[in-house]
């Protein structure tokens, strides 16, 4: 996977503008050397100078797009006569290794800033009220698929825990040690899910069993799967992709 920057509203992005979607967002490869040491104010060689101006400008790309952000704005849903099949995987791991989670031993734990810190089973999870969505996911790696996702809009769930919403993130854990996190904002809205069902089937391992979040607003890897921990904090929780130098916000 490569670093990204988002810069425009990719959500509803049509098939023909995905493939220019790393070319127009590619921080790394957006600036020339020149650029880099101009907006730097140091020598391409120093290293130090070289990622500290990255990160700033990283930084005020998180901001723009926070302030861009609306919570009410929906993406695109689309008729089922439009989903991708098969739906394609991909993970920082080959699917052999793909992590095998039991059912009845399962349990989400709760962190943080919310009320009620009970643990919960995928029975009580099952039960909680759900919806559908059609929904484009949008990979960093410049391909997109339409798939079919049911499950509780995460929004619901805090609300029910008692989370702190007016906290600034929300952060996941997963069984396969990927975690990642989301300003509150992206989290209440109405089509960021808790998917447990993946085209009316209970998730396969291979989409995340037994829960991945869904959230159509940003870029797929914002959408962690096998989800085994969720927290509430308003310390920056940072993410896999993003220590490594992925643009946090990386959406719209």
């Amino acid at each position: 996977m490569k670093k990204t920057i988002m810069g425009q509203g990719f959500a509803a992005l049509r098939d023909s503008e995905i493939a220019d979607v790393e070319r127009r967002l590619f921080l790394r490869r957006g600036l020339s050397f020149g650029a880099l040491s101009l907006l730097s104010g140091c020598s391409i060689t120093d290293h130090a100078g070289v990622e500290k101006a990255l990160q700033a400008i990283s930084g005020w790309n998180d901001r723009v797009q926070a302030k861009l952000f609306s919570p009410t704005r929906l993406v695109e849903e689309f008729p089922e006569s439009a989903i991708t099949n098969p739906f394609p995987f991909n993970a920082f791991y080959g699917e052999d290794e793909i992590p095998v989670i039991d059912s009845t031993d399962y349990r989400l734990e709760l962190a943080g800033l919310v009320r009620e810190r009970k643990t919960w089973g995928l029975a009580e999870l099952y039960a909680l009220p759900q919806v559908s969505q059609i929904t484009r996911h949008i990979c960093v790696e410049g391909w997109s698929a339409i798939g079919k996702w049911s499950g509780t809009p995460l929004r619901t769930f805090l609300e029910r825990v008692g989370a702190d919403t007016s906290a600034r993130y929300v952060g996941f854990k997963c069984e396969d040690d990927y975690y990642t996190s989301l300003d509150m904002a992206t989290a209440l809205h109405p089509q960021t899910l808790l998917a447990f069902r993946y085209a009316d089937q209970i998730l396969p391992a291979k989409y995340g069993f037994p829960m991945k979040l869904r959230v159509p607003t940003k870029l797929g890897f914002k959408n962690p799967k096998h989800i085994r921990a969720i927290f509430v904090t308003n310390d920056y929780p940072g993410g896999y992709w993003e220590d490594q130098g992925y643009n946090w916000f990386s959406g719209l």
